[in-house]
């Protein structure tokens, strides 16, 4: 299909939605009103602020000027000219994302309208287009504040976060101010924009899964629907050609009907695997719409044959405290426990998963695309092997998707609903739905696309609220049917966690098996990290400041420091733009958690930003590593998280300006997929040495274990280490009064490889882990140290 491209230099024109009242875009010239050059893909806070209207709303505490321009009402404007000759074909005006609520004219006509800023909208042209001359193109954007206002809500409905706006209005939930994100409820046309032809002839759409995978072959499976010019369906056929390497096949399936299905056997198929347990393979399938010999249609799919399955139970097991190991080896991961467990299997083999979760790339989501790639390859720095899409971002680009497939990265996705109670009528739901079928139409295909779930914490709303959460028919009746009708061969889950009637029933306490750890978020290491029972862990983190030279970046001279009382700080962890039952004081936590493991809070800016960043990364890699020990009772942990939208005091271990905070070199250590760690002193008094071997290969592996003051080797030895097992190692003596740290050295298959023990009980003294902090730096593996300054 041909597309010509709308994007690039656009006219924005704005004003208080209350002043004026145009009926179309033939009464903006009359209106006396003056124009500002806009970009498109755009947002309207970065025109303002290119064109000298508005302070950068990332910097100091400008992001409060936006507010009055909630109530706007903005009209962006193009003209091009149409080459000669072009309308042969019927057209259409495609929106990859407007934001959000829309009326569009092509040449003084209106030909449509949208409500959904997060799924992409189509307009039929018909004879409006003039070929060999000027068109334009008039968009209309309503003020979703006032518009939210409009709105009727009922006792049912409730926002976590306070946001009683977002109920109703498609947007991002975040926009409205989370924890996490400031308060941008920005406007504008943020994804590409593109004229499209639409052919006599060709595929309405195509789905493959697959049926059966093994060690001598695969069955692809695909469902179609084509359309053509002729309504005669004899001699029409389907090609399947498909590529992955060296690797090739074809099938060829006769049409009867413009609708249909078929089995592709495919032997000697390349598998696709989440990173650690084999290649990513993906086939290039090209499929051609044939009469005859005569090509119609063709189309390219990019697609990966896997089984995955989620193994859930209703209820999660009582924690249980591991016996002290004796003096041999013993087996350190947990068998299944047929009752109680969350698992995820590919292609018949277990999973442990380790990764992020994935919030906003930008608070003004135009930006995304161009922050997407280095996003990404820290993503396959770090070791990741899932990620988890919050239910309070967007849905992300396909190129996010096409990605993950390449990396091997399984992708839960939430639906974008998060942490709020919404409306349960009949024309929401009808909203919804038809929001879910575009967004699974248009991801159904991605091999790296593991988990569908509906919400982002919602079921928890319930409980916290005393209801049940199976009342809520968006996750448990309308997001589930459309799933069965549009991509009826993937897992979902109604929630996360997920509540299911037995839990809700259960009164003992026990527990849901996929859990958010948070809590009081004090010293990482206390019970309440230690003695979880989650199967699962969906969300876990822990704060780090980021370097001086990237506060000294959106902090000005003048706050700089002290952090106490500090309206800039206060602004940028975050605080929203009035008051609220939802202010969390990220700041005094931070330096809560300096003081849980250093015994004091620092008194300048360069150290505080220093123990903070250390605190994190030691939280961050001991979550990960509990979590590697307690395998298979414990399956898998989505830490919270990689990079942040916007410039903030946060979990991320990466800032907005991509520099990397010390839990980023902390990371992969903890991920690599076979890894050496020493866990936590049992009833005994010796520290277990454990090698992990996730991946589907017996491995031989050689060890080293040392003091980092006294040089003192602690353990050394050689083994060969079964597929998808955890083994003890050694033992090392450990003394309740001493406070050390231990260096550890591996190499697999010539990779050497290199990790950390911090023994002991804080205060620790900041100034030996800075010493110490250089010793871990020499590890094998990558490590910059200048990150953090």
């Amino acid at each position: 299909m041909q597309r010509i491209s709308l994007d690039g230099d656009w006219n924005l024109y704005f004003f208080p939605e209350d002043t004026r009242h145009l009926s179309g875009p033939g009464e903006l010239a009359a209106a006396g009103l003056t124009s500002i050059p806009a970009r498109v893909p755009g947002n309207v806070e970065i025109d303002l602020v290119k064109a000298g209207l508005l302070a950068d709303p990332f910097a100091a505490s400008h992001i409060f000027d936006l507010r009055p321009y909630e109530g706007y009402t903005w009209w962006y404007q193009k003209t091009f000219k149409l080459p000669e000759n072009q309308n042969l074909h019927a057209w259409q005006l495609v929106f990859e994302g407007l934001d959000t609520l829309a009326e569009v004219w092509v040449n003084g006509q209106r030909v449509g309208s949208a409500e959904n800023m997060l799924v992409p909208h189509c307009f039929a042209l018909g004879d409006l287009l003039a070929w060999g001359q000027d068109n334009q193109i008039s968009v209309r954007l309503r003020s979703v504040t006032r518009a939210a206002a409009r709105e009727t809500y009922e006792p049912q409905d409730m926002s976590w976060e306070g946001r009683w706006e977002g109920l109703r209005i498609r947007k991002a939930p975040h926009v409205w101010g989370w924890d996490i994100m400031p308060r941008a409820v920005s406007a504008g046309i943020w994804r590409p924009v593109y004229l499209q032809e639409i052919p006599a002839d060709g595929f309405d759409w195509i789905y493959f899964w697959t049926r059966s995978a093994g060690p001598n072959g695969a069955v692809l499976g695909a469902r179609f629907q084509v359309h053509c010019a002729s309504p005669d369906p004899d001699g029409l056929r389907m090609r399947f050609e498909g590529v992955c390497g060296e690797h090739t096949f074809q099938y060829d399936w006769p049409l009867e009907f413009t609708a249909g299905g078929c089995n592709i056997p495919i032997p000697g198929a390349r598998l696709w695997w989440p990173r650690g347990y084999g290649e990513a393979n993906l086939y290039t399938v090209t499929t051609s719409l044939l009469r005859g010999e005569s090509l119609l249609a063709r189309r390219v799919d990019r697609i990966g044959l896997r089984q995955l399955e989620v193994d859930v139970t209703d209820i999660a097991a009582p924690y249980y405290e591991r016996e002290a190991a004796g003096d041999l080896p013993a087996r350190w991961d947990t068998p299944l426990d047929p009752a109680h467990h969350f698992l995820i299997r590919v292609n018949g083999q277990p999973v442990q998963a380790r990764g992020s979760n994935w919030v906003p790339l930008d608070a003004l989501h135009s930006r995304d695309l161009s922050r997407l790639p280095r996003a990404m390859e820290m993503v396959e720095d770090l070791g990741c092997n899932i990620i988890r899409c919050w239910g309070g971002n967007v849905y992300e680009a396909d190129e996010f998707f096409d990605a993950c497939d390449e990396q091997g990265v399984m992708v839960w996705q939430d639906f974008a609903f998060a942490c709020a109670a919404y409306p349960q009528d009949e024309s929401f739901f009808a909203a919804v739905r038809a929001e879910a079928r575009k967004i699974i139409e248009r991801l159904r295909n991605h091999p790296s696309l593991a988990i569908w779930c509906g919400d982002n914490e919602n079921d928890m709303l319930y409980i916290n609220e005393a209801r049940d959460p199976g009342e809520n028919r968006l996750t448990r009746e309308v997001l589930p049917q459309m799933l069965r009708r549009c991509d009826p061969h993937r897992a979902y889950l109604p929630s996360s966690p997920y509540h299911p009637p037995a839990a809700v029933k259960d009164k003992s306490g026990a527990g849901t098996p996929e859990q958010h750890i948070w809590g009081p978020r004090g010293y990482y290491k206390s019970s309440f990290y230690t003695h979880h029972n989650a199967h699962f862990i969906g969300e876990i983190g822990y704060h780090g400041c980021p370097s001086p030279r990237s506060v000294a970046r959106f902090i000005s001279p003048a706050r700089l420091w002290p952090w106490q009382d500090n309206p800039e700080w206060q602004a940028h962890s975050v605080y929203h733009w009035r008051s609220s039952a939802v202010q969390r004081d990220r700041i005094q936590l931070m330096a809560n958690q300096i003081k849980e493991l250093f015994g004091h809070i620092p008194e300048n800016l360069e150290e505080f930003a220093l123990a903070s960043q250390i605190t994190q990364a030691e939280a961050k890699k001991f979550f990960i590593e509990t979590t590697r020990l307690r395998k298979w009772r414990t399956s898998g942990i989505i830490w919270w998280n990689l990079l942040d939208g916007w410039p903030q005091f946060s979990d991320a271990i990466v800032d907005y300006y991509f520099t990397k905070k010390l839990a980023y070199h902390y990371i992969p250590r903890a991920q690599v997929p076979v890894g050496l760690i020493v866990g936590e002193p049992g009833p005994g008094k010796y520290l277990p040495l454990v090698a992990c071997n996730d991946t589907l290969s017996t491995v031989e592996l050689s060890y080293q274990v040392w003091d980092a003051d006294s040089r003192l080797s602690l353990a050394r030895g050689s083994l060969e280490l079964p597929p998808n097992q955890n083994w003890q190692v050694a033992r090392i003596r450990e003394f309740a009064s001493e406070q050390r740290l231990l260096l550890l050295e591996w190499e697999v298959n010539g990779q050497r490889y290199g990790n950390h023990y911090l023994a002991g009980s804080p205060p620790f003294h900041l100034p030996r882990y800075c010493a110490w902090l250089e010793q871990i730096a020499r590890l094998p593996g990558p490590f910059e140290l200048s990150d953090m300054l």
